[in-house]
């Protein structure tokens, strides 16, 4: 048999967890991808797939199988880099992830330009604040703010990150505007669940490095949302300078506890290490980094 021409139809199966979906996908019949399975099965003398009436699953013969088809993937998307990188015009799929409202912000305003300038270039962009795992998703590159986990990935640093403590004038006319980090403590601290420096604030100041875990009554995963309970004088809130530097030059917003510094984080493309950085990815990151080095003067 050809074991070539079956693996696609395996690996659909696989994906969709339905023979169904996978004729469809295929475009070819379900009573053609059930054969193509018996035959690969046949071929290889083990079973790879339990098959029910309610559900698919793999055997250990079958996710064995699998991982190697996956490595086999990989290799192939590599091959093709390699060959994409001697073409004078990049070109190719370019699977992005970047956090949501950095994305909105920053980032998508600058789309049409790249577009415009690597036509051949397909991007697929996705606004997800979640720490994705770029390799499981086949992604190219993810965008990350903050503090980075080591790895065997590769981040490649695109513009400094830095940070300020504020809240509105309303909600400090009301509760007060805490002087030192023990006042904080006593104040309503909003909180940005996916904070990757973890769940304390550090501050450097009169003391030297000090850290509180902030109490409020509020934890939220997106950051426009933590930026709109603060206009709504809820609280105070640690946050990036690109998301709310309108905010503090029209005074909706004011800085608090300025004898202190907080850290500068930086704004990072990570992406696996591969022998031959594909052209489009290279493009891409090469244009975020000219784009966004003419604004980090004020991040």
């Amino acid at each position: 048999m050809d074991t070539f021409s079956t693996i696609p139809v395996f690996t659909a199966v696989v994906e969709l967890g339905s023979f169904s979906e996978a004729s469809r996908q295929l475009g070819i019949t379900k009573s053609a991808v059930s054969k193509r399975i018996s035959a690969l099965e046949a071929h290889l003398g083990v079973k790879l797939i339990q098959r029910t009436t309610r559900k698919l699953s793999l055997t250990e013969a079958g996710e064995q199988y699998y991982s190697y088809i996956q490595k086999a993937k990989v290799l192939v998307n590599e091959g093709e880099d390699a060959i994409s990188s001697l073409q004078g015009s990049p070109k190719g799929h370019l699977k992005v992830s970047i956090p949501m409202v950095f994305g909105q912000r920053h980032i998508t305003p600058l789309l049409g330009e790249f577009l415009r300038r690597y036509p051949d270039i397909k991007l697929s962009l996705s606004l997800d604040d979640r720490l994705v795992d770029l390799v499981e998703e086949g992604l190219d590159m993810v965008l990350r703010i903050g503090a980075l986990s080591d790895s065997n990935l590769i981040a490649r640093k695109l513009s400094p990150c830095r940070s300020v403590v504020c809240a509105s004038p309303g909600y400090l006319e009301i509760n007060g505007t805490p002087e030192t980090l023990a006042e904080l403590k006593q104040h309503n601290c909003l909180y940005y669940s996916y904070f990757r420096a973890g769940i304390e604030w550090v501050f450097d100041g009169p003391n030297g490095l000090e850290r509180i875990k902030p109490e409020g009554n509020i934890q939220v995963n997106n950051s426009e949302v933590l930026k709109q309970l603060m206009l709504d004088d809820v609280g105070i809130c640690q946050m990036p300078l690109f998301l709310v530097e309108s905010e503090l030059a029209s005074g909706e917003l004011v800085p608090i506890l300025e004898q202190y510094h907080l850290p500068e984080h930086g704004i990072y493309a990570v992406y696996p290490q591969k022998a031959f950085m594909p052209a489009k990815l290279k493009v891409f990151l090469d244009f975020l980094e000219q784009k966004l080095s003419l604004k980090n003067q004020s991040w």
